[in-house]
């Protein structure tokens, strides 16, 4: 099984950036852990602060591996074309967040990726990714 995980802006700088909302950890450690704890699963990692390049790379990944485990960040809220690429891929797609979306800003509230996911998870910190994983590879 391969899965890939996509993260969008600010997500480089997990462990110093709001630790109160987002944890203590940096993702590559994080990443790193998920991949000696799932070793039955190819896991690739993929960040980009630019919303064209999470397009890119959702169009390339998109018919050729069997999930993607997709956090948007703040393109979530704000960016049709990332939530129109979700739309066109054949490969099922998990929204994630870290926090809970739904006890921050009301902006916050709405995703344009939602709709098009095979699932959402949100709220458990980093441990909404392997959650995400876990549904892939025991559906």
């Amino acid at each position: 099984m391969k899965i890939i995980i996509i993260n969008g802006p600010n997500l480089n700088l997990l462990g110093k950036r709001e630790p109160d909302v987002y944890g203590n950890q940096d993702f590559d450690s994080y990443f790193a852990q998920l991949k000696a704890n799932h070793s039955n699963v190819t896991l690739e990692y993929f960040q980009s602060n630019i919303e064209g390049e999470i397009i890119n790379k959702l169009q390339e990944t998109g018919f050729s591996y069997d999930g993607i485990i997709l956090n948007a960040a703040a393109y979530t809220h704000t960016s049709v074309g990332i939530g129109d690429a979700v739309k066109a891929i054949a490969t099922p797609v998990v929204e994630v967040h870290i926090s809970n979306t739904f006890s921050r800003e009301e902006f916050r509230h709405h995703s344009y990726i939602s709709a098009h996911a095979r699932g959402v998870i949100l709220g458990f910190g980093l441990k909404s990714y392997e959650l995400a994983l876990l549904s892939f590879t025991n559906p």
